[in-house]
């Protein structure tokens, strides 16, 4: 049987960890992509990566690359590419810059590997899949965010560590903008089955909730000089997966969304059923009276970031 051929754009942190974990689980074949500038690094990963390869006991070929060329015909592209944030900004900040940079890998994506599912991890995230959407020209369910994923992994880390408990046991569901504005929902979230407000008091339930929601920042204040990468590649690993092997997982992440949820257009954090042919539909959740006034808050900040990335991109 053919083997899945994954792009990786973006040899950073990010990219060459994500590079490790689809490679380690024998996804495909990896080809890791950087800027002609960065000629050597790419090539110099993805061997040392495809160096591991006995050792760790995975049978994947892993190339670096500065060509598109290399790239061609790829069953799953993941673009990592654009600057990070750096300590004191917001992902709002990098808006301007990453959509020019995403913009232009979007182009080559298309040329390229015109039968691809995309998954984009830039950030500003929700914006950022937007833009690669509208680029490539996709059908919307082969261009998605990777976000809901990691922050239901970072959700499902603290509940685990609070409780004392396995994080194999807790199950958590998100909806809307990747960032401040992120909805946990307690409601769809248990421990074997047991609703988490049956373990937690309110107040305890949303001080975990708020660090979800300042995850990423909480690392950058530690790491100073980079921000999280080991858990934004898993999460993003684990939906490449759930693409070449046709899993058909229920993993929340940015998927276009026009009718569902009345968002009317735009890429928010949903739960979806994740395949071959990329997001296999939405599912719609009942939402407490507070939980949907928070998603349509989140809602409506994602479609302010998009609507200026319009006008400063024209």
């Amino acid at each position: 049987m053919k083997r899945a051929k994954v792009t990786i754009v973006g040899a950073g942190n990010v990219g060459a960890t994500t590079a490790h974990w689809c490679a380690a689980a024998e996804l495909g074949d990896v080809v890791l992509l950087d800027i002609p500038q960065t000629e050597g690094m790419p090539q110099g990963k993805a061997l040392d990566l495809m160096q591991a390869s006995p050792v760790a006991g995975f049978d994947a070929r892993v190339t670096g690359t500065t060509r598109y060329e290399d790239t061609a015909e790829s069953d799953v592209v993941v673009i990592t590419a654009g600057f990070p944030r750096k300590p004191g900004m917001s992902r709002d900040d990098l808006l301007l810059t990453n959509a020019r940079i995403v913009g232009s890998v979007a182009e080559q994506i298309r040329q390229t590997s015109p039968r691809a599912v995309v998954i984009v991890v830039s950030n500003p995230l929700d914006a950022m899949v937007h833009r690669a959407w509208q680029v490539t020209g996709f059908p919307p369910q082969r261009v998605m965010g990777q976000a809901g994923a990691l922050d239901a992994a970072r959700f499902r880390t603290f509940l685990a560590l609070e409780l004392g408990v396995s994080v194999k046991d807790v199950s958590a569901m998100l909806l809307g903008g990747h960032g401040d504005t992120m909805v946990p929902l307690p409601s769809c979230t248990s421990v074997a089955g047991i609703p988490v407000a049956q373990l937690l008091p309110p107040a305890r339930l949303e001080e975990i909730v708020q660090r979800v929601r300042n995850g990423g920042a909480e690392i950058l204040s530690l790491l100073k000089t980079s921000s999280a990468y080991s858990a934004p590649a898993a999460a993003t690993a684990q939906m490449v997966e759930a693409v070449v092997r046709d899993q058909h997982r229920l993993i929340p992440c940015a998927a276009y969304c026009d009718q569902h949820y009345g968002v009317g257009g735009y890429y928010v954090g949903v739960p979806a059923v994740l395949g071959a042919r990329g997001v296999e539909r939405i599912i719609e959740i009942n939402l407490t009276d507070s939980e949907r006034a928070a998603f349509q808050k989140s809602v409506e900040a994602v479609k302010a970031l998009v609507q200026t990335m319009a006008r400063l991109t024209d």
